[in-house]
């Protein structure tokens, strides 16, 4: 099937995802530039009383600058940026985001943890695409019934919140009966990487961790630094944190005092993904990492990373070419 617009002018195949107070309009705005898709989640942008709604801020700022970049560079137009709803009934803030993400016409939406109509009817009338993750085949048929334009195959190895099934075998299945626009998420942070999604049969790569150690994102020094001094052997994954399971560096459980091989399982009637979401003190430096960080050795410019993945990228297609004959 052929990409929707928005998706089918990348400089490469790639989704930024949105990154849990990590991604801001620095690196949203960066990313755009730099020619893939930045993303930030709407929760990100936190709110303290008697304030102009921050979401509202970010959103123009974003477009403003991002409309700024295109008038001066017409022949390298930015790409869209993407906001991502929690469709989680703990969200209290869901509806007046929507509205928001309506008035600013945001151009792709992505939804996470719940799939709901009326949401994907929000978007379509600003003529935006819906783009849903999921992590199992069940999870994406329901998606596409309500109404979502593509998925989001969040496979093992993902950073964050992430499935255990392998991504040949989630891509696999979805294909068997989708054709619309899907994206790969799990431990992609090469350019190759990025090749090897499309060759399963997706068509973009949904990249987060390597973006971490970027200078744009919203992390502290000592976890940018985490990302580039550890490995996929320092990640685990456990759902203790938020009750959904997801992958975190090993180094940072430990520092809180727990013992990352042995951590207790969540209590699922505690969940609870809203603006007002508690957790203990401990737990404020735990951070989320997906598998592939191996391949991140400096913290780097945004457009110096997605440079880095280009040249992969290309570097892997000129070698299968010439591995076939062609």
């Amino acid at each position: 099937m052929t990409l929707p617009k928005a998706l089918s002018r990348l400089r490469l195949p790639v989704i930024g995802s949105p990154l849990f107070i990590i991604s801001n309009p620095d690196l949203v705005i960066a990313q755009c530039k730099a020619g893939i898709v930045g993303s930030f989640p709407a929760l990100n942008a936190r709110e303290k009383e008697g304030e102009p709604i921050e979401l509202e801020r970010w959103l123009v700022r974003i477009t403003e600058e991002l409309d700024r970049h295109n008038q001066a560079n017409p022949d390298t137009p930015a790409a869209p940026f993407a906001v991502n709803q929690i469709v989680h009934r703990s969200n209290a803030r869901l509806e007046r985001d929507v509205e928001i993400c309506v008035k600013h016409r945001v151009p792709v939406w992505i939804t996470s943890l719940g799939a709901q109509e009326w949401v994907n009817e929000a978007a379509h009338s600003v003529g935006g695409i819906t783009l849903h993750d999921v992590i199992n085949n069940r999870f994406a048929k329901k998606a596409v019934e309500k109404g979502a334009d593509g998925l989001i195959a969040v496979a093992a190895g993902a950073g964050g919140h992430a499935g255990a099934l392998s991504p040949f075998a989630l891509v696999q299945e979805i294909r068997e009966w989708f054709d619309g626009p899907l994206a790969l998420s799990g431990a992609i942070a090469r350019g190759d990487a990025i090749l090897a999604a499309q060759a399963a049969g997706a068509d973009l790569a949904y990249i987060g961790s390597a973006f971490i150690a970027t200078e744009e994102a919203n992390a502290v020094p000592g976890y940018k630094q985490m990302i580039v001094e550890n490995g996929a052997s320092d990640i685990v994954y456990s759902d203790l944190f938020t009750g959904v399971w997801g992958n975190y560096l090993k180094p940072s459980i430990a520092a809180a005092g727990m013992d990352p091989d042995n951590l207790e399982r969540s209590d699922p009637s505690a969940m609870n993904f809203g603006a007002d979401r508690q957790k203990p003190k401990s737990w404020k430096e735990i951070w989320g990492s997906g598998q592939g960080i191996g391949a991140v050795k400096e913290v780097v410019p945004a457009a110096q990373l997605v440079d880095r993945l280009e040249r992969e990228y290309r570097a892997a297609r000129d070698r299968l070419f010439h591995a076939s004959g062609a």
